[in-house]
């Protein structure tokens, strides 16, 4: 069962508020991975649904996944638990996950920035587990960089 820790933190131009008013568009930081299909805010910052789709090897994998955030510091900080199942592979994915901001004064442009970092870990299990930690590691890696490049690009 591929169980792995993840941590990135990058240097952007935006301001912490800047930064978390476009880090809580669900709608919009969705479209930064390539595998998050729809998604449905039931409650702003506390309850979403989102589909996953993905091809790995010979499955093709649809996961629904129920999200909640929770330990909120608004403008600084929250955390959030996604898991969900897809029936059809017989596969179950979980992420926990914490952001948070930090105002940087100066930095090399001068002006005021933000750090952003993100830190978690997550598992899946089942069929597509059997496929090896290593193919789940490396497609991971991707959607952590696909995500991280475009906060880059969406908060400079």
């Amino acid at each position: 069962m591929p169980t792995a820790q993840f941590d990135r933190t990058i240097s952007v131009g935006a301001d912490a508020a800047t930064c978390w008013r476009i880090l809580t568009d669900v709608g919009r930081v969705a479209g930064w991975v390539s595998i998050v299909g729809s998604v449905d805010e039931r409650e702003h910052l506390l309850s979403y649904t989102a589909v996953l789709e993905d091809r790995m090897g010979p499955f093709r994998m649809r996961a629904d996944l129920d999200i909640q955030v929770r330990d909120v510091v608004e403008g600084r900080s929250l955390s959030l638990r996604a898991e969900g199942e897809d029936r059809q592979v017989a596969s179950r994915i979980a992420v926990d996950a914490t952001l948070r901001l930090d105002a940087d004064s100066g930095g090399e442009r001068g002006n005021e920035g933000s750090t952003v970092a993100v830190e978690g870990t997550y598992e899946v299990t089942g069929k597509v587990a059997t496929l090896g930690a290593s193919m789940i590691r490396s497609k991971a890696r991707k959607l952590l960089d696909e995500f991280f490049a475009a906060a880059e690009r969406e908060l400079s």
